[in-house]
């Protein structure tokens, strides 16, 4: 006589997506098999040798399983049907758990705001992880300081690997800082996913096969201030202050080919370890040579630093800065520490235009505003809500669904295959398409002007997309509302 079970257990539990499983008594190889649907898999646990009682035993042990609460749509990481499905199949994984690694810029010149976007993802896994995290596993991420210097860097991602055993990198910081663990990352088929660099770089499959960037490159950066300034200032005298590494010169770069070398009157860089004197000598060259417009492609520290003097100076020159160099919170705060109270930070920083690829606190009616500023209440609100809040907590989503599409056992090299699929595939809060594909691993492909008004980065003007020929174009938002789960 044939008998069978039909058991219902969440296949994503970040989309509410259900499996259901049938045991059949003449089914030979006693498996389960999912029902059609959207991110179905195919599973098959082929029980070789299994009694017809054992069958039968395993089949009402998972029923009274998944009858046997009220939270059963709601499932834990110690599900049965977990125990069952989930096995570990890489090393970060286990049947439970999946551990990420990262490395961060603390302490150092670049900690002010980029120190606030681990724990930011961190927050967002945690939040996740109360819903189910990724089918039944749950993420965590184990991050490390190091100090914004690549020698203590490759000491901080060996040990993240030798030691801990992490899945991927996540979100590591710094352009040099990645470059000097490429290699090592390579040779051991580690991914380094979404890298907090600009650096054209990491869109190289070829030499760098496990990297992928995140933002847009620091020349699509330049290239679409430069083309906006051209539209909306065509008569202004440009000036440019960057930093003197692989950050600044391609900001730079990306500038003059937007805008025409003919229109920078003047340049300025400065070295992120020779901060403590200021940039005044800096500002003053620049206002010497006539420039009455600023492209600033700095880190934080640096933003705040040119904005006191040009206070000093006497000046409120317009300024442009690369995206996350103007966090109005971040710069403002720093104005008034390093000022000592005497400029108000939230006045210097007004007026300042950057660049966003994502949404801004100024869009408090946004789906993902309200959702990451639900999850920094409940999970980060000891560090402020603020840009790198929502940078850190996108990298999160992207991450978590990456670990989603990558199978139920998911391998390093099966999210690696995901993610060079077309970026489109992989949308959320993003303003503008991920441009990963086989031969591309670049991140974000453009972004939107913003214009800091009462304390917010408020966008303005159209969105702007940057095609493979390296064209501009005005294109409409493609992001996509979060999976109705994660808004419960």
């Amino acid at each position: 006589m044939k008998r069978k079970w039909i058991l219902p257990f969440p296949l994503s539990p970040t989309k509410g997506i259900f499996w259901k499983f049938s045991i059949t008594e003449k089914d030979p190889n006693n498996a389960w098999r999912p029902t059609k649907g959207r991110d179905s898999i195919k599973v098959n646990l082929k029980i070789s040798g299994i009694s017809r009682i054992a069958t039968i035993f395993i089949a009402a042990v998972l029923l009274l399983a998944a009858c046997g609460t009220e939270s059963s749509s709601k499932p834990t990481s110690n599900s049965p049907i977990d125990t069952l499905l989930n096995s570990p199949s890489a090393p970060g994984i286990t049947d439970s758990s999946i551990l990420l690694g990262s490395q961060q810029p603390m302490p150092g010149p670049a900690a002010p705001g980029n120190s606030e976007i681990a724990p930011a993802i961190e927050a967002f896994f945690k939040y996740a992880n109360a819903r189910g995290g990724v089918n039944g596993r749950k993420v965590s991420l184990y991050y490390q300081e190091d100090q914004y210097n690549p020698a203590t860097t490759v000491k901080v991602v060996k040990q993240l690997v030798q030691k801990y055993n992490v899945f991927a990198l996540v979100a590591g910081f710094e352009t040099t800082s990645n470059q000097s663990v490429e290699s090592f990352l390579t040779q051991r088929q580690i991914p380094d996913l979404f890298v907090g660099s600009g650096c054209d770089c990491w869109n190289s499959p070829s030499s760098s096969p496990l990297t992928f960037g995140f933002g847009p490159s620091y020349a699509t950066q330049g290239l679409i201030i430069g083309k906006i300034i051209d539209k909306k200032f065509p008569k202004a005298k440009v000036g440019v202050i960057y930093q003197d590494d692989s950050f600044g010169t391609a900001g730079l770069l990306g500038l003059r080919q937007g805008l025409g070398s003919n229109r920078i009157v003047a340049t300025q860089s400065y070295d992120s370890s020779s901060l403590a004197s200021g940039l005044g000598e800096q500002i003053q060259a620049l206002k010497n040579a006539g420039v009455n417009l600023i492209v600033s492609f700095s880190i934080p520290e640096a933003t705040a630093l040119e904005l006191i003097a040009q206070n000093s100076l006497g000046v409120k020159i317009t300024t442009f800065t690369s995206a996350n160099s103007a966090d109005p919170l971040t710069v403002g705060n720093l104005i008034n520490t390093l000022s000592l109270g005497k400029i108000s930070g939230s006045a210097a920083v007004q007026g300042i235009y950057s660049l966003t690829f994502l949404p801004t606190l100024a869009s408090q009616n946004d789906p993902w505003i309200r959702l990451f500023t639900k999850i920094h209440a409940e999970y980060d609100s000891s560090l402020p809500l603020d840009n790198y809040t929502i940078y850190g907590m996108s990298i999160g989503y992207v991450t978590l669904e990456a670990l989603l599409h990558s199978g139920r056992n998911p391998t390093r090299l099966e999210i690696v295959n995901w993610l060079n699929k077309p970026g489109s595939t992989l949308m959320g809060p993003g303003l503008v398409p991920l441009s990963y594909a086989p031969n591309n691993h670049q991140g974000y492909s453009g972004a939107q002007l913003t214009l800091i008004q009462n304390g917010t980065s408020t966008p303005l003007g159209p969105i702007y997309k940057i095609n493979v020929n390296g064209k501009m174009n005005v294109t409409h938002s493609y992001e996509l509302p979060p999976p109705k789960s994660l808004l419960s």
